[in-house]
């Protein structure tokens, strides 16, 4: 089998070919820059806990190491505290996002590239023409090594501007300018070490309407300010006159800061019409913009790149169903079509004057949790999305049970214990391309293992998870929230919820990871609609193999049409 093409080394293209990468599957990075990741303090990421979990798993150490964990999230209006939301203070707290700089984000990214073994990353090369017949696909780079690549699939991960969607020939409806932000970086103290705000309608008017703090490390602060809708451009003068008066505001007097760093932030609405043609795919900017709130977007993007891994992967080695590939779509672009429509409804009455938020249900303090909860990564602004729709869930039938969590969405993190004894997080366990099969067992945690694997309902549990026809893991937890004792869970290879049954039930399991592979239909194991062209028998590559497919793949022409 070829690689997998990824067309842009940014964030979202290295996170996606790390995520194949550990699930054995090799690919090429075309980057049309020189491999290099400009340092700017103003251009920082907010990941969501599931997310930084995700990028953590892929090996990027600088999330942990360089990136913010708040305290707490402070809503104001006025000169009044509307809100505090704390972060991880008790059980019933919100995990905290995770708030780093993009090019430190990139930097870990390309550090555990250069260690995976199975990507090589392309520089200077720019796409200029793309084919795909039913074995694969060619991609032609210009630049000082110009050739034709070959590869299995190729995913456009190269931006707003995406080569790839305009050689596609797709769509990329919406609107521009949605917003504008001034942005500054700058390392100073402010009365809340550690701790976000959103600060609405500040009694100093000459900052604007809204203008937001939010903490990273070493005393540096991303500041955010909304602009009045056709806004003159932003000056240094009148952006520093912002800064000292935002500060003096919130600390009495202006505090010593050093600017590190300027810029405007401009939000743009935008989907693409389509994600899939072919063997082609669309991720991250490339698909869609959004960003409402300044930092949600490459979120988004690397939610694209975890969905979407784990089903190229399936197809790369085992074949794929055309309901597996095209569930990327259908589960990715609803999502952030939904998001999207809510931040444009939102808009007029969190924006609008207020006569128009008078004539809009809800009170202020109403709209200003709106936007307080899509910051934290909770509401219909930022909570992490669910795909109940999906053609990947399995039917509903009597052996299924309700628990804390809904099918499609995010399972909830929780303590597990796999086979070998280890006790760690469910979300340490995702990213190898594997189902997780979860038995909610009370007690476990004191047993001994020896007897543990041996009692009860394990063997045949055992039994049914090794039959199933997708790689699978089985777990054990303590407890799951809202599930009855001896409940078993079935978590997809991202982490969405897939099937909660009342026991062990090996036909209803088997069924329900059937529909997961996009076979809900049934069939012989392994092989799916697509499984000719998508190659394989089933066996899995060694990491060696792979390897020197990544580097034989230049200059391929012979199977080019």
């Amino acid at each position: 089998m070829d690689p997998v093409i990824v067309v842009g080394a940014g964030p979202v293209g290295l996170a996606l070919a790390l995520s194949l990468a550990a699930q054995g599957v090799p690919s090429v990075v075309l980057d049309e820059g020189s491999g290099k990741d400009e340092p700017r303090p103003v251009r920082t990421v907010v990941l969501r806990p599931d997310i930084a979990s995700f990028v953590t798993g892929l090996g990027c150490t600088t999330v942990r190491d360089e990136g913010a964990r708040w305290v707490a999230w402070r809503s104001m209006r006025r000169g009044q505290l509307v809100r505090r939301v704390g972060f991880g203070e008790s059980l019933a707290d919100v995990p905290s996002p995770v708030h780093i700089p993009q090019h430190a984000l990139a930097r870990g990214l390309r550090d555990a590239l250069a260690a995976s073994g199975l990507v090589r990353v392309v520089p200077d090369s720019r796409l200029d023409a793309l084919e795909q017949d039913a074995e694969g696909v060619s991609v032609h780079t210009s630049g000082p090594g110009g050739t034709w690549w070959r590869g299995s699939y190729v995913v456009g991960c190269d931006g707003a501007r995406s080569t790839v969607r305009k050689l596609l020939d797709i769509r990329f409806a919406g609107r521009t300018a949605v917003e504008r932000q001034a942005v500054v970086a700058l390392r100073t103290e402010l009365p809340w070490p550690g701790e976000a705000l959103l600060h609405r309608l500040p009694p100093w008017r000459a900052s604007g309407d809204e203008a937001t703090a939010r903490p990273l490390q070493d005393g540096v602060w991303r500041l955010d300010w909304l602009l009045p809708p056709r806004a003159e451009l932003v000056t240094p003068d009148a952006l520093l006159g912002r800064v000292r008066d935002t500060l003096a505001g919130w600390c009495g007097s202006t505090p010593p800061y050093e600017l590190l760093d300027t810029g405007v932030h401009t939000v743009h609405h935008r989907l693409a019409r389509r994600w899939r043609v072919r063997r082609a795919f669309l991720a991250g900017d490339a698909a869609h913009l959004l960003g409402v709130l300044g930092t949600q977007a490459l979120d988004e993007g690397l939610r694209d790149a975890q969905n979407l891994a784990w089903k190229l992967a399936q197809a790369w080695h085992h074949g794929a169903s055309e309901v597996l590939l095209d569930s990327y779509q259908t589960e990715r672009r609803s999502a952030v079509a939904a998001r999207l429509r809510t931040a444009d409804q939102s808009l007029p009455i969190l924006r609008g004057g207020a006569g128009l938020r008078g004539w809009i249900p809800g009170t202020a303090r109403g709209h200003d949790a709106l936007v307080t909860d899509g910051h934290v990564g909770r509401g219909p602004l930022g909570a992490p999305p669910s795909y109940p729709h999906s053609p990947l869930t399995p039917p509903y039938t009597e052996s299924h049970i309700p628990v804390g969590t809904g099918l499609g969405a995010p399972a909830a993190d929780i303590c597990v214990t796999a086979p070998d004894g280890a006790t760690v997080s469910l979300r340490d366990r995702l990213g190898r391309g594997r189902l997780l099969v979860v038995l909610v067992a009370p007690g476990t945690g004191v047993w001994d293992r020896r007897h543990w694997l041996t009692a009860g309902v394990m063997p045949r549990l055992a039994a049914a998870v090794s039959a199933l026809p997708l790689d699978a893991e089985l777990l054990v937890a303590e407890d799951y929230p809202g599930a009855p004792a001896h409940a078993v869970l079935l978590v997809r290879p991202d982490g969405h919820l897939a099937a909660a049954f009342n026991g062990v039930q090996p036909a209803q399991l088997y069924a329900a990871a059937e529909a997961v592979r996009g076979e809900a239909g049934g069939g012989e194991p392994g092989v799916g609609a697509a499984g000719a062209g998508a190659g394989g028998s089933g066996a899995r590559v060694a990491g060696a193999g792979a390897a020197a497919r990544v580097a034989g793949a230049e200059g391929r022409t012979a199977d080019i049409k």
